[in-house]
């Protein structure tokens, strides 16, 4: 009874602390190309620049957080040593979010200067704070249900904070724009100032909340040469890798354009706010029956489901005219199927570290969960490079208004936001099909291994 009521106490303490995170990360990977070009009001040439240096930096500082996953991993103190990394992590990225959202007094090749200095260390230090953290789910259980679980009430928080973005942001903006007099600038700031505060507090539930009770064998430091071995030698977690980065190319591509879509495709941008209200308990329905249609069906059958939902989706969404009706709808099956695919990857990402503690002989809970936020990265990053271009080649960026985009500009968009992120998500399940083999009875078999090697107790 007592490791159960830890268990629930760790379930949602754990969770909430991503409500923060998800309306902090949200609100940069969504909303920042559309703050430089609505809001900063940034021409063809400076966005071109300004998009290039985001797509290049986010590419570059992925591949720094394998490294940072070798420095939480080596870490011992008092406190843990995710727990640490989680503080540090939250505080100086919002610091950060804050230098990108201000009205800096600096044009040309000063500006991005200095607005890629500050989006690089949020880069970095956002991916501290997003490693260390997830990095605790396999170290709170190794059963398969109870992950699943806890990893579907964090994706709900996750969601319940993305959406209060996505809906809000907005209206929100709007209003403070009108109560300071017009400038939009400082209701932006404004807005990111709250969601940094919001971010720090959602991460002090999980720092003082999370108290971990698995017992692990105590293992050596990991070098640098011995984190490449961790990351190639474990063979599913690449495949995971390739799989998930897929998904996350054509995911983040297609949200990205969102607001784009309603206010230059559809014509009212007001009517974004009520679409993502629909997407938004569509999914959290979704991450809410989770753990039950897992317990009935296999994550092979569920992924499937889930694939043949978003696939239904894009092309209705593709082919619809602009009526609420048909493009809700065509959101509800993307997202539903997406909200499965995401708690899958994630569940599937976990239970490589054991994979990978009984082949290569250590756990590296971080190391392995670097994977993650590498990913999202990437898929922010190759989001941005094909937003940016769409937008310029298509001529939305020199428009006013849907009136101001030509039918070929239109189905330019349409197509960089559906056409090649479908693509790009069936090829990542065709990965996971033919290459991903942890099933449910092989994972059994792993755990019993390692308790029976004495690597868990």
């Amino acid at each position: 009874m007592k490791n159960q009521n830890l268990d629930k106490r760790n379930k949602y303490c754990f969770g909430l602390g991503t409500i923060g995170r998800d309306m902090f990360y949200s609100m940069e990977s969504m909303y920042l190309l559309f703050f430089l070009t609505e809001i900063k009001n940034l021409d063809d040439n400076m966005l071109a620049l300004v998009g290039g240096v985001l797509t290049v930096l986010r590419i570059l500082d992925a591949f720094n957080d394998p490294i940072t996953g070798v420095i939480i991993d080596n870490t011992h103190t008092r406190w843990g040593k995710f727990k640490p990394w989680m503080v540090i992590g939250a505080v100086v990225s919002s610091v950060c979010m804050l230098m990108m959202f201000a009205d800096l007094p600096l044009t040309g090749g000063a500006y991005v200067a200095v607005f890629a200095a500050s989006y690089i260390l949020w880069d970095i230090f956002y991916g501290v704070n997003d490693i260390a953290y997830w990095t605790q789910l396999p170290a709170l259980s190794v059963d398969q249900r109870q992950r699943e679980s806890m990893g579907a009430f964090a994706r709900i928080c996750a969601n319940v904070g993305m959406y209060a973005v996505v809906v809000g942001i907005l209206p929100v903006t709007g209003a403070l724009t009108d109560a300071f007099g017009g400038n939009g600038q400082r209701a932006w700031l404004t807005m990111a100032a709250a969601v940094c505060v919001i971010m720090v507090g959602f991460q002090m539930v999980t720092v003082f909340g999370v108290k971990e009770t698995r017992s692990f064998k105590e293992e050596e430091n990991t070098s640098l040469r011995g984190m490449v071995k961790v990351l190639f030698g474990n063979d599913q977690l690449m495949w995971t890798t390739l799989s998930m980065a897929l998904f996350m190319v054509g995911y983040c591509t297609t949200t990205s354009f969102g607001t784009y879509y309603f206010k230059y495709a559809y014509g009212d941008e007001t009517m974004y706010s009520v679409f993502a209200g629909v997407l938004g308990i569509s999914q959290l329905a979704a991450l809410a029956v989770f753990p039950k249609i897992a317990a009935r069906m296999s994550r092979k059958k569920l992924y499937s489901l889930a694939t043949a939902l978003v696939v239904a989706g894009y092309v209705v969404f593709f082919f619809a005219p602009m009526n609420m009706i048909p493009i809700a709808v065509a959101g509800v099956l993307l997202f539903v199927g997406q909200a499965f695919i995401q708690t899958l990857m994630l569940m599937f990402l976990a239970d490589t570290v054991e994979y990978g503690q009984w082949k290569l002989g250590k756990r590296n809970d971080s190391i392995t969960f670097s994977i993650q936020p590498l990913i999202n990265k990437l898929g922010a990053a190759m989001a941005t490079g094909v937003v940016t271009l769409t937008l310029i080649v298509s001529g939305i960026n020199r428009a006013e208004s849907a009136a101001d985009v030509s039918a070929q500009g239109l189905l330019m968009m349409k197509a960089a936001m559906m056409v090649l992120p479908l693509l790009s998500i069936a090829l990542g399940y065709v990965v996971y099909l033919k290459k991903y083999k942890i099933d449910e009875e092989m994972y059994g078999e792993i755990v019993k291994h390692l308790k029976r090697r004495g690597d868990i107790q």
